[in-house]
Order: structure tokens, then C-alpha cells, then sequence
């Protein structure tokens, strides 16, 4: 029987699959597994379930003599060494599509609440602040008819865009090459400083690699509208957290909602979370119960069908076959 390791508890529907024809060491605990926890389950597993907390590298792969696959239970990868699995024949896989529209629907609900002040207005009812109706209570900014700006057009980036006729608002993107499909619903094309110059709300939907880690820095920062709206439902290093806390302390742009952080999860105490312009959310741009049950189901199909020798449905590499001997 096939040995599978999962570096946390999934829904139940992927683990129920599994359960049919793998022995299962599930590591139960709210909190990542440590490290040498995680070394040990996967050096006697054929496959690993794994999260983006987890770093799945050449040590870990090296002490794993039977593993053929790492499916990760999340779209993004940059946790695992992906040139390292390759190497060494091991499939790598990912769980996209399924919360395409959930994170963005997400995306929206940060773009909202940081604009119209939403976690502050709650603070205010919950302190027995709210004695009247005030004309100058709490103004926040306009979203309906204002700019959009797209960093990264990926499936979540256009979830998100589309979202946006709805609010009859006039849609920017930057990417590396043209999108003719965006560009025939009428979005435009920008380099990143024309579209950060140019945008109410700036939303990014780019993976983390060496090129977009701290994208949105000082000088990027500075070439926002003051009463622009940064939100990040992307990776938390694609964002600089000092100087996102610099320009939202000296308001230098109005507001930010964040699911993703630098670090993740931030210190109690950190900086950024004194702001009241600053939405922070814990990383759950995929957190409805339906989507959490496919991408458990859809890693769980991946496992299988690598184990069984075929083709992985959502294989983000092309592996060889391992010598398991």
C-alpha cells in the first residue's frame, strides 16, 4: 500500500479518496509541521501533500529515497525547489481554476473594505463611539467609476478585472506580453509605472520570483495617487513591508488590504497593523468551504494518479521516473 503524508489537515473529501488505497500520516496540528517532523514523514512516503509553509528543498528530497510526488495544496509553488524535484524525478504538483473566483471575490472584499473604511467603521461601533450621524465621519474613497489597475493577468487577475464592470470602472493591465482577450473587453495595457501612476486601485496578481520580489517598493509606492488603494492577495514579498508602512504612515497613498504579509504570519505587535488604513487578513484569499473541499480533492486525484503511473493532471513539471531501489 502506497504511504502519503499530509503536512496538515485537509477537508475531508481528498482524504477519504486516499484513504481507499494509501496509508495516510496526517500531521494534525493547527501549526506547520517542524522541520524534522516533516523530514521524517516524508522519508517513508511515495507522496507528499504539502503547504506553502512547508519547504520542500534538495535535503528534503535527498532524505525521501521513495518519494514521486509533492502536490501542493495551493495554486502558487515557490515553496518547493522545483529544479531540485525535476531532478530528481519527482512530479510536482498544484491545485489551480478551483479558487480562481473565490480569491477573487476575496480581492474585492479587501478593495472595498480598505476604501470605504469598513474594519474601522466596525471599531467605531464596537467602542461606543457612534453617538450621531456626522458629515465628515469616516470618508473614505470612491470605487465605483474610478481606475483599476492589474499588476499580473493570470486567472485571478482576471477574475478580479471582470469583477470590475460592475463598478463601470475603466480597467489597466500590466503584463510581460499582449492579452488580446483583455484587450478586447477593452482593458489597456501599461508598463508598471504608467499603471501605478495612473490607478485608483492597484491590485497584485503576480507569482513571487526573483524579478517580482519587492515589486512594490519605495520609489513604486511613490508613484501612486495619495488616494490610491494597494491590495495584495498575491505573495507577501512582492511588496516591501517597510515601505508600504512608510507610505501609508505619512499618507502617501489612502489604504491597503493585504491577505499575504512579509513575514507571514506579522508579529503582533509589527508596525504595519497599528494602522488603521492597513486591512491585514490571514492569508485566506481560498478560504470557502467548497473550494477548500476541490483543492483537497484535486490533490488527492493528483497523488493518485502520479502513484498509479499516469499523468498528472496538474503537474507544474516534467519528471522522469525515479529509481526507487
Amino acid at each position: 500500500m502506497w504511504r502519503v503524508y499530509v503536512a496538515r489537515k485537509i477537508p475531508d473529501s481528498g482524504l477519504e479518496l486516499l484513504r481507499e488505497r494509501c496509508e495516510l500520516d496526517v500531521w494534525t496540528d493547527e501549526l506547520p509541521p517542524p522541520r524534522d517532523e516533516l523530514l521524517r514523514g516524508a522519508s517513508r512516503a511515495d507522496a507528499l501533500i504539502a503547504l506553502l509553509t512547508d519547504r520542500i528543498d534538495a535535503e528534503l528530497m535527498d532524505s525521501a529515497p521513495g518519494l514521486r510526488v509533492v502536490a501542493n495544496y495551493a495554486v502558487g509553488y515557490d515553496n518547493v525547489d522545483l529544479e531540485a524535484a525535476t531532478a530528481r524525478g519527482i512530479t510536482v504538483t498544484n491545485t489551480p481554476d478551483v479558487l480562481t473566483e473565490t480569491t477573487a471575490d476575496l480581492a474585492w472584499a479587501l478593495m472595498l473594505a480598505a476604501a470605504r473604511r469598513i474594519p474601522e467603521g466596525i471599531e467605531y461601533v464596537r467602542r461606543g463611539r457612534w453617538r450621531t450621524w456626522g458629515p465628515e465621519l469616516l470618508l473614505g474613497v470612491d470605487v465605483w467609476g474610478r481606475t483599476l489597475g492589474l499588476v499580473g493577468l493570470g486567472r485571478i487577475g482576471a477574475a478580479v478585472g471582470r469583477r470590475a464592470r460592475g463598478f463601470g470602472m475603466r480597467v489597466l493591465y500590466c503584463t510581460r506580453s499582449e492579452r488580446p482577450e483583455a484587450d478586447d473587453l477593452g482593458w489597456e495595457r501599461r508598463d508598471l509605472d504608467s499603471l501605478l501612476s495612473e490607478a485608483d486601485f492597484v491590485s497584485l496578481h503576480t507569482p513571487l520570483t526573483p524579478e517580482t520580489h519587492h515589486l512594490i517598493n519605495a520609489r513604486s509606492l511613490a508613484l501612486m495617487k495619495s488616494t490610491a488603494v494597494l491590495v495584495n492577495t498575491s505573495r507577501g514579498p512582492v511588496v516591501d513591508t517597510d515601505a508600504l508602512c512608510e507610505a501609508l504612515r505619512e499618507g502617501r497613498i489612502a489604504a491597503a488590504g493585504l491577505d499575504v504579509t512579509d513575514p507571514e504570519p506579522l508579529p503582533p505587535d509589527h508596525p504595519l497593523l497599528a494602522l488603521p488604513s492597513c486591512v491585514v487578513l490571514p492569508h485566506v484569499g481560498s478560504a470557502s468551504h467548497a473550494t477548500r473541499e476541490l483543492m483537497s480533492r484535486m490533490a488527492a486525484e493528483n497523488v493518485l494518479a502520479v502513484l498509479e503511473g499516469r499523468p498528472a493532471p496538474n503537474a507544474v513539471n516534467v519528471a522522469g521516473t525515479r529509481d526507487r531501489t
